[in-house]
């Protein structure tokens, strides 16, 4: 998952997170089975932060069966074990390559629908 639009621009807020549910290997991604999206117009916040991801994941067509994934600057570097008392079934901070490009596809898909919803 990825967060786009934590800035604010003429005194507004737009974030949009994007989940990507993928099926990887260490290196790659195999396959994209779905997306979710979610935006938000207040100020970025923990809780902000956790609520627009949580529904992020929630928009996707199903569950996912492995952990949500991120990059640590997503959450203000909070720890894992904290961050993923918001989601089920686990989450965790990038690891792996295939981790890294799923977190850069979401990336993309996010700054994406911000651009069209500005």
């Amino acid at each position: 998952m990825d967060i786009s639009g934590r800035h604010e621009e003429n005194g507004e807020y737009l974030m949009v997170a994007a989940a990507v549910h993928a099926r990887i290997d260490s290196t790659r991604i195999r396959s994209v089975e779905g997306m979710g999206f979610a935006t938000v117009r207040e100020g970025p916040t923990l809780e902000a932060t956790l609520a627009l991801v949580a529904e992020a994941v929630g928009d996707l067509p199903e569950p996912p069966e492995g952990p949500v994934v991120s990059e640590r600057g997503e959450f203000y570097e909070e720890p894992a074990d904290v961050v993923g008392l918001s989601f089920q079934p686990e989450f965790k901070y990038v690891e792996s390559i295939g981790e890294r490009e799923t977190v850069q596809a979401a990336h993309h898909a996010a700054y994406a629908v911000r651009d069209l919803l500005l």
